[in-house]
């Protein structure tokens, strides 16, 4: 039986009841369960896992039931498979690393194109009895699936699987590639707007969810940089009268910047009732404001997007301008975003991709589901093109002095894979963007100096997969 589910911090990266389709497997999921047939010993762990795959993978609730009717009659943890499922996007076998008849260690992907390692240990085999399949957590892509040699083949590849998913509607936005400032791949797929049946063009912009914090991150570290304001300074000594004595007095700046603070998400039942009448940043303050820690501060790590709206609420402080002014002067304008922004969503703009998340009937737009206008946290608009900019000045420190780039983008907390409002992987930093009818993707490599861009108006993981895409299979250096 199904002992354990895969367990996530929901990492939200705009983050609403949508769980990151890319989450990490940090936590095994251990499924027990009987195998009646009798099969020869050296075919008898692979015929188990390309069983399990399959009924896995139909996401199908009365194919699940017929396979358990079949293999374990007792088996009664089919919602809780298909919660796994939906949060995986289903496995692909990738490779099978060793397999001895009894024991069967490989390599599967979900549909992010995240790599896990899964094991297969059978009891007997004869009849076939099987101990345990175990979902050991991500491994490394290296040796999973090879890297082009060149970029002519990495932007072939990229451009075909675009076009492939696009075709099968899994996929409707843009993508841009470059290697040392130059464009190797900006093209687009799919429509803006299904109902006035607009395509997308190069210049759309797109939802980015949470990808908004890497502004916010950027623009604190800016007045850290002119020495406004310390790393290790606490909220209250900015913001003398907030609502929650505890939490001024003892959140730091590092802290909200590294999502170390224990202040928790914004998205929430109060949310819900009251999504169209928070129109600022201090309407989220007197909702929350009184809102206790969820943990001691720097110990450890959890996302959190109200911390990044009190640090919107500190650039206004200190600055003197409201946070869009602020990193539309400070960080847009100096960058050459003309595409960027976070404008209230009852101002339409044509330029801008509407969201469709899955209805009853197809596709429907997310518009119901969206606050007024992006926060710090995220919900900005913007382009590939603009994000290249952005990516391009952060790196030749037109923003932001080299050594505040690199502690921002080094992880911060062991285990956390986040810097200060940047996401920190092997080889690459960046931000991602996930909720209904929002995914996008920024990915920087230090090493071979590609910056991979997706963005999205569909479900995760849009974009996200093809960001893994390229990024697994990059050129080396």
């Amino acid at each position: 039986m199904l002992l354990a589910a895969i367990t996530t911090e929901h990492h939200w990266l705009f983050d609403r009841s949508l769980p990151l389709v890319r989450s990490r497997f940090a936590r095994a999921v251990l499924l027990f369960f009987a195998l009646a047939p009798t099969l020869p010993a050296e075919t008898a762990t692979r015929h188990v896992l390309d069983q399990w795959l399959q009924a896995f993978n139909s996401a199908d609730r009365a194919k699940l039931t017929a396979f358990w009717q079949v293999y374990n009659p007792e088996w009664t943890q089919i919602d809780r498979e298909l919660h796994i499922r939906k949060e995986s996007g289903g496995f692909t076998l990738m490779k099978v690393t060793s397999d001895d008849g009894a024991n069967l260690d490989a390599t599967v992907a979900d549909a992010g194109e995240t790599f896990l390692g899964i094991s297969v240990h059978l009891r007997s085999v004869g009849p076939v009895k099987v101990s345990s399949i175990t979902i050991n957590g991500i491994v490394p892509a290296e040796g999973v699936v090879p890297h082009f040699s060149n970029d002519s083949e990495l932007i072939s590849a990229v451009r075909s699987k675009a076009d492939s998913l696009a075709a099968t509607d899994q996929f409707s936005g843009t993508v841009l590639i470059a290697r040392n400032e130059e464009v190797l791949l900006q093209q687009a797929w799919g429509l803006a707007n299904r109902k006035s049946n607009s395509p997308n063009v190069v210049d759309t912009e797109f939802c980015l969810g949470s990808m908004n914090k890497m502004f916010t991150a950027v623009a604190v570290l800016q007045l850290v940089q002119a020495g406004k304001l310390p790393l290790d300074a606490p909220l209250g000594e900015y913001w003398k009268n907030y609502p929650n004595k505890e939490l001024a007095t003892t959140v730091t700046v590092r802290q909200l910047l590294s999502n170390t603070a224990g202040t928790g998400d914004i998205f929430t039942a109060e949310f819900n009732n009251h999504r169209l009448d928070i129109r600022t940043l201090d309407d989220y303050v007197r909702l929350y404001g009184q809102r206790s820690l969820e943990f001691e501060p720097g110990s450890r790590s959890r996302y959190s997007n109200y911390g990044f709206l009190l640090l919107g609420v500190l650039i206004e402080k200190i600055s003197g301008q409201s946070y869009y002014d602020y990193v539309r002067d400070h960080i847009f304008v100096p960058a050459g975003m003309t595409h960027t922004d976070s404008l209230p969503e009852i101002d339409r703009i044509l330029s801008h991709a509407v969201g469709y998340m899955p209805g009853p009937n197809g596709w429907v737009p997310n518009t119901d589901t969206l606050p007024w206008r992006g926060t710090p946290a995220g919900g900005g608009y913007s382009s590939v093109g603009d994000l290249l900019r952005f990516s391009e000045a952060l790196l030749s420190g037109h923003l932001l002095d080299p050594k505040l780039v690199q502690q921002a983008t080094t992880e911060q907390f062991p285990g956390s894979h986040y810097g200060y409002g940047f996401v920190v992987e092997d080889g690459f930093f960046g931000h991602s963007g996930a909720a209904p009818g929002i995914n996008g993707e920024l990915r920087i490599y230090r090493k071979t100096h590609h910056v991979v861009i997706a963005l999205s108006n569909l479900e995760p993981p849009a974009a996200m997969r093809i960001a893994a895409f390229a990024g697994h299979r990059l050129p080396p250096k």
